[in-house]
Formats: structure tokens, sequence, C-alpha cells
């Protein structure tokens, strides 16, 4: 299945300015496939060491760990010949051996021949609690996410129906109807599924949801098991908790996340390192409000307010235990979390484009789901569940600062109209 992480991979590769590259993300988004199926259609060879399903790899860490008395020793091991700049290094699982990561500092200063790819699904968790010696400006950073919609459509075969989405996207143009009606149904299959490659990939062969939401309780029952081993005793319950409120809270006319929703009288103070260690692994990601939309958003952001979603919608939809028969048909018994869902999808598509998202409240109660910078603007962004054109909360936002144009995403074919950017649910990947 293509990931568009392959494109990024390539260009890291040819830079001039390469450094070791960190890839991190939440577990199963598909990381290590990813970075071996780079590895085997761009080197000569490939050598892989996981310290997770290997912990005796550790101990050709404890010693000297510069790249001359390193290379000898990972050749030895992998029994393959470490040529530079023709065999990539893989260190994966990198958190669980801090030598490890530590030595990329090296290999960056002293052998910066030598491409290496270290990946970690916990690695902001362990450099966060274990204050490892990162090495801060001696590697490249990447964050991968599930599958965004385009991804998920090109692996079903719709790849000309992604090329018309994109061209209509551009021009403002609208879908004929017949495909306009395909690729929302395509839309609600992805808030089914969701973006993890496994259940993506089972989807594709055996059009089962059955299938797909076995594979995605398993996905969740493996984040469990993460809460429980790579946490403090103290929060293990607490960040088990606050996952398990996220669907409730979503589930609300007001999506902003309460403590109170957690457990009765909840307070900031008992549960923010399980926010953190949510936000940390990648499970979740965290939403904050600004008050005013200027640059940069961050200076505007109140650390006090803010929203949490879940880092695939699918998992969203399997926490919360819905039939696919009721998210495909978007059935009354699911009106209350519709919202919720369609915002959490939403995030979703913009995070996969590495847009940093706010959402903006006015003094009075205005509400604009999404504020992004785009291109160097300030862009808003509306969402509604439907095809539903009321936006008061848009109207506001637009008298008070005046954007260059404002984005609405619906259930509504494309358009252009009084500074307003009509864009499909089913485009989102495209902003």
């Amino acid at each position: 299945m293509y990931r568009k992480i392959q494109d990024f991979l390539v260009s890291w590769k040819e830079s001039r300015h390469r450094k070791p590259l960190i890839l991190q993300g939440a577990r199963q988004v598909g990381k290590t496939h990813s970075i071996l199926e780079f590895g085997h259609a761009n080197y000569d060879n490939v050598v892989y060491f996981n310290f997770e399903h290997r912990p005796d790899y550790r101990r050709m860490f404890e010693g000297d760990i510069g790249p001359d008395y390193l290379i000898p020793i990972l050749s030895v091991t992998a029994k393959q010949t470490i040529t530079r700049e023709r065999t990539l290094i893989v260190f994966d699982e990198v958190q669980l051996c801090e030598r490890a990561l530590t030595s990329l500092k090296y290999f960056c200063e002293d052998a910066p021949k030598y491409h290496i790819i270290a990946a970690g699904s916990l690695l902001g968790v362990a450099v966060n609690r274990a204050k490892f010696s990162f090495p801060v400006g001696k590697v490249d950073m990447k964050t991968m996410y599930p599958m965004d919609l385009e991804e998920f459509m090109l692996a079903l075969g719709e790849s000309a129906l992604v090329e018309r989405i994109k061209a209509c996207f551009q021009t403002n143009t609208p879908m004929p109807p017949t495909l306009h009606d395909a690729a929302l149904r395509l839309y609600r299959e992805y808030l089914t599924v969701g973006g993890m490659p496994a259940c993506v990939r089972e989807y594709a062969e055996e059009k089962n949801y059955a299938i797909v939401r076995y594979n995605q309780n398993l996905i969740l029952d493996g984040y469990l098991d993460d809460m429980s081993k790579y946490n403090t005793s103290a929060d293990v319950t607490k960040t088990q908790l606050t996952h398990d409120s996220i669907t409730v809270q979503l589930g609300k006319k007001n999506t902003r996340f309460q403590y109170k929703l957690i457990k009765k009288g909840g307070r900031a103070s008992e549960f923010e390192n399980a926010i953190e260690w949510l936000c940390l692994a990648g499970i979740v990601s965290r939403v904050f409000r600004v008050d005013q939309a200027k640059k940069p958003l961050d200076d505007y952001r109140d650390i006090d307010s803010f929203k949490i979603y879940e880092s695939d919608v699918g998992l969203l939809v399997a926490k919360k235990d819905l039939p696919a028969y009721d998210i495909l048909y978007m059935s009354e018994e699911v009106n209350d979390f519709k919202g919720g869902l369609v915002e959490n999808y939403v995030n979703m598509q913009l995070r996969c484009n590495e847009y940093r998202t706010f959402y903006w409240e006015s003094e009075r109660g205005a509400e604009v789901d999404f504020v992004i910078q785009r291109e160097g603007k300030i862009i808003p962004i509306e969402v509604k569940s439907a095809d539903n054109t009321r936006a008061k909360s848009l109207k506001v936002y637009m008298n008070a600062y005046k954007p260059a144009y404002a984005i609405k995403l619906s259930t509504k074919n494309f358009g252009f109209e009084n500074e307003i950017k009509t864009v499909p649910l089913y485009a989102a990947f495209c902003i």
C-alpha cells in the first residue's frame, strides 16, 4: 500500500544536509514496514536491529558508542557488511536503548555518510520520563500518522477518483454527482475502518468489517498494555480512565475536554500527567483554544482550554463499540456523536498534513472548529457533519478578522462564494 512517507524518506536520503533520522509515531501506524520497504528499494542492503524483540542488542552499546567502534560490531551482529551510503541501518524501538539513541549524535558529527533511521512508538514517553540524553540538533525528526483518506482510497484502487478530487479542490469545481456520492461512500467507509494499515489491508482484501473490528480491538488492547508497561504505577489507572473518557467527551455538544467527565470532582492536577502520556505516545492529540487569530497562533493559546481527539478515527469508532452500519448510514442513533466524530476525522487529516491545529472561541461563545496557518495565512475551518450550510460562528470570525478566505467542510459539493471555500468532507486531505 502506498504511503506518503516514502516520498519524504527519498528526499531525506538525497539531502546534502541529511542527519540520522528519528521516525516517531503511535504503534501500528506502519513505521517499520515503511522504513524497510524504503530501505530495500533504495539501498544495497538493510541492517535491522529491534530492541524490543531482541533485548540482548542493547549490550552492543554498553561500551564505546562512536561509529568507528560500533560499525564492526553491528556488521558482525547483522552478518552483513555495512557500507557508507549504500547500507541503511535501522534501530527499531530505540526508546528501549538509551545509548543507541545517544549514538546518533556521534554518527552525525563523525560519520555523516552512514545512513541511519531510528524508530520508536513510545519515544516521546521514554525521553520525557527517563530524561534521556537526546541528540538535540543532531538528528532529523519526522512523525508518522495513520493513513489519511487519500492513502485509504489508493489502497482500494481509487487513484482516478483521488486525482479528480484534487483537481476539483484546486479549481472549486463541483464533482459530478455520481462521483461525489461515490467519494462520500468511501469517506464513510474510512470513518469505520480508519487508517491503521493492518485494518486497511484487511478491508481492501476482504471487505469484512468484523475482521477490521477484531484488528482494531487488538490495537486498542496493545495501547492498554503500553499504558501498564511504560507508565508510572500511580498513573496507569488515570491514563486508562482518561483514554476511556475521550469517546464520552466527543459525544457532548461541547467537545471541549472536561476533567469532571473523567470522574466526579476530577481536576487538572490529577490527570494532566495522564493526558501528557497519551499525547507523547501518539495515541491522542490535543487541540488548544485561541482567543485571538493572530500570528503566531501558539502565543494566543489557552493552556487550560482544549479538545482531545483520538489519533485514528477508526479506533475511536471501535472504542465506542459502534456497529459499522450506524456509521456507514449515519443512523439517528449516532446523532449525538456525529459532530465529535467528524471533528476527530478532520483533525487527523490536518495532522497528517503537518498542520498545528487550534480552535477559536470568542468571549460570547462563537466557536470555529479549527484554525490553521496555511501558506502563510491564518485560515478558519468550520466542520459540519452533514450538508448544513449555516455557519453563524464562522461569520462572526470573518467579520472580526477578515481572513483571506475560510473553509467550510460538509457533505456539500465543491464551491466558492462570499470568501468561503466549500469543501466536501472527503477532500479534507487536500487542505
